[in-house]
C-alpha cells in the first residue's frame, strides 16, 4: 500500500499532482527495492512455498524458493487493492480470493510442481474438503485442482511478512522514552558492577543458566494457544407443536442451467407437519430467498423463526433486517454441522436423484418437475402418521392428478434411504 498515492496518479478521475505524499512514497519506494531481503532467481524443482494474505482493502502474497544456504527467499511478490465488489466479500473469502489470484499470477511458476499454500485462514483447508460449497468458492474449487499443492496453516503472528502487503501503512506517533531510560541505567554503578561480573563469570549468584529453558518455556504459552472465538455451549433449538410456526430453509446446487437461467432450489420445510415447498432460484442470493418467502407469506403468513444453514445469503444484513422488520426469530446452525438442519437435507438427498432420473432426456429441463414434485411429495402418506403431509397441514386429502412415474422414484428413494 505504500505505492497507492502514485497508484492513484494513474486514474482518470484524480488529477495529476505530483506532491509531498507522492514524493515520499517514491522515495520509500527506492529505498525499499535497494535494500535486503533482495529476490533471487526462480529454479524449477526446488522446494517452493506461496504464502497469501488478505483484508478489506488488499490482498498479497510472496512466492518463495529453497535457495543455496537451506533458506527460503523471495522469488516475486504480489499486493492488489481490492475492488468495489471484493470488498464486501468476508474475511475468509478474501483470503481464498488471495490465494486464487495469486496462482493465477504465478501460474507459469507452479504448474507442474509440487508446492505448499500457507496461510492464516484455518478453515481454508477443511471448506475446500466439502461438498456443499456456495458457488463462488466452488468455482474457485475447481481452478485449485489445476494444481499439486499442499496447505498449511500458520498463525497471523508468523505471517507478518506477507501481511504488510495487504495492509494500508499506518502511521504511530511514538515518543521512545524507553530507550534513553536504558541507555541512561546503563552508566549506573551498580549496573556496571553486574555486568562486569556477568562477563566474567566470577559469581555464581547472578548466573541464569539454570533459569533458561524455564524461561523460554512460559515465553510460549500465549503464542501457541488456540486463536478465534471462544466455543459456546451447544444450545438445542427446542421444537414446537404447532404448523407453519418453524420453517427450516435453504438452498440445493447448483443444477444444469435451464433456459430461463435457473441453476438452484431453494426448500422450505414445515418443521411440524414436514409440509415442503420447492422454489427454482437463479442464484443463491438473499434477495431470491426473500422473493420467495414474500411470495408464502401472501397465503400462509409469517413463522415465528427461520432455521437456516450460515450460508451468505442468509447471515447477510438483507436477510437478518427483513427477519427483525416482519418480527420473525433468525436461528442459525452451527457451523460445519449440516444435520442442524436436517429435516431440509433429508428432503435434498431425495430430491436430487428424483430430479435427475426424471430429466435424463434433457438435463437442462429438470425445473418442469419442481412443482408436480413438490405435490407428489406433500400428497404421499407418511410412514410413521399414515397421513399426508397437506393432510396435516390443511385438514383435507389434496385434489391431485396422479403422477404414477414420480411417486414411483420418489418412494425408491425413500426406500433406498431407509435401508
Amino acid at each position: 500500500m505504500i505505492a497507492k498515492p502514485l497508484s492513484d496518479l494513474t486514474r482518470n478521475e484524480n488529477p495529476f499532482v505530483f506532491g509531498t505524499l507522492q514524493k515520499s512514497a517514491f522515495e520509500k519506494l527506492k529505498n525499499i527495492m535497494s535494500e535486503g531481503p533482495l529476490l533471487h532467481i526462480y529454479k524449477y524443482g526446488r522446494r517452493t512455498e506461496l504464502h497469501t494474505d488478505a483484508c478489506k482493502q488488499g490482498y498479497g502474497a510472496i512466492l518463495l524458493q529453497e535457495a543455496e544456504d537451506g533458506k527460503l527467499h523471495p522469488v516475486y511478490y504480489m499486493s492488489k487493492k481490492t475492488n468495489t465488489a471484493e470488498e464486501k466479500y468476508d474475511s475468509y473469502e478474501l483470503e481464498v480470493l488471495a490465494i486464487i489470484k495469486a496462482l493465477k499470477k504465478f501460474r507459469v511458476y507452479l504448474l507442474g510442481q509440487h508446492f505448499k499454500i500457507v496461510t492464516d485462514c484455518s478453515a481454508f483447508q477443511k471448506t475446500m474438503h466439502k461438498k456443499d460449497l456456495i458457488t463462488r468458492i466452488a468455482r474457485w474449487a475447481l481452478q485449485l485442482e489445476k494444481f499439486d499443492y499442499e496447505i498449511e496453516h500458520r498463525v497471523g503472528s508468523r505471517m507478518k511478512h506477507v501481511d504488510a502487503l495487504s495492509r494500508y501503512p499506518v502511521m504511530i506517533i511514538c515518543n521512545d522514552t524507553l530507550t534513553s531510560k536504558l541507555k541512561k541505567a546503563q552508566e549506573d554503578d551498580s549496573i556496571q558492577t553486574l555486568k562486569s561480573l556477568l562477563e566474567k563469570q566470577e559469581s555464581e549468584d547472578f548466573r541464569t543458566e539454570r533459569y533458561t529453558l524455564q524461561i523460554l518455556k512460559w515465553s510460549r504459552i500465549n503464542p501457541n494457544k488456540k486463536t478465534g472465538k471462544k466455543e459456546g455451549f451447544l444450545n438445542p433449538i427446542s421444537k414446537v407443536n404447532i404448523p407453519l410456526s418453524t420453517y427450516h430453509v435453504d438452498f440445493i446446487g447448483p443444477l444444469p442451467s435451464t433456459n430461463k437461467s435457473y441453476q438452484h432450489v431453494l426448500t422450505v420445510v414445515d418443521a411440524f407437519t414436514k409440509f415442503t415447498w420447492l422454489y427454482p432460484v437463479k442464484t443463491v442470493f438473499a434477495e431470491n430467498a426473500l422473493e420467495k418467502l414474500k411470495l408464502q407469506q401472501k397465503t400462509f403468513g409469517n413463522p415465528v423463526r427461520i432455521i437456516p444453514d450460515r450460508g451468505s445469503a442468509f447471515t447477510s444484513k438483507l436477510f437478518n433486517d427483513y427477519c427483525t422488520e416482519e418480527n420473525i426469530q433468525h436461528l442459525q446452525i452451527a457451523t460445519g454441522i449440516p444435520r442442524g438442519n436436517g429435516q431440509v437435507e433429508r428432503i435434498h438427498r431425495t430430491l436430487i436423484p428424483v430430479l435427475t432420473k426424471l430429466s435424463l432426456d434433457d438435463s437442462m429441463k429438470w425445473y418442469t418437475y419442481v412443482d408436480r414434485l413438490q405435490r407428489i411429495l406433500n400428497s404421499t402418506i407418511c410412514r410413521s402418521t399414515k397421513w399426508t403431509l397437506f393432510e396435516l397441514l390443511i385438514g383435507t386429502k389434496m385434489r391431485n392428478k396422479e403422477d404414477i412415474r414420480i411417486r414411483e422414484l420418489l418412494l425408491e428413494e425413500m426406500a433406498e434411504k431407509l435401508q
